[in-house]
């Protein structure tokens, strides 16, 4: 149950994430969202929880963590899909 809940929220950060750097289509990219809430969380969120002095509890400091994370995650996914794009029109 543990998984699925870490599963489901890693993909609804990735879509908070996706939102807020205004997607190019209106369809979700839930490969994305999945990536980069989850990488997100344990980079961001692990991070931000620490430096605050929350440990490993949620708290506010975590999610928002695991939002720049996810945030972080999304740009540079989304740099490395427009280059591999781009060569392969080329």
């Amino acid at each position: 149950m543990l998984i699925l809940a870490i599963i489901i929220g890693g993909m609804f950060i990735g879509w908070i994430a996706q939102l807020i750097l205004g997607r190019r289509t209106r369809q979700v990219d839930w490969a994305m969202a999945l990536v980069a809430g989850i990488g997100g969380s344990f980079v961001g969120g692990l991070l931000f929880s620490l430096i605050a002095g929350d440990g490993l509890a949620l708290e506010p400091s975590g999610v928002i963590g695991s939002l720049i994370g996810a945030l972080v995650v999304t740009i540079v996914w989304q740099l490395f899909d427009k280059n591999r794009r781009a060569k392969q029109r080329a």
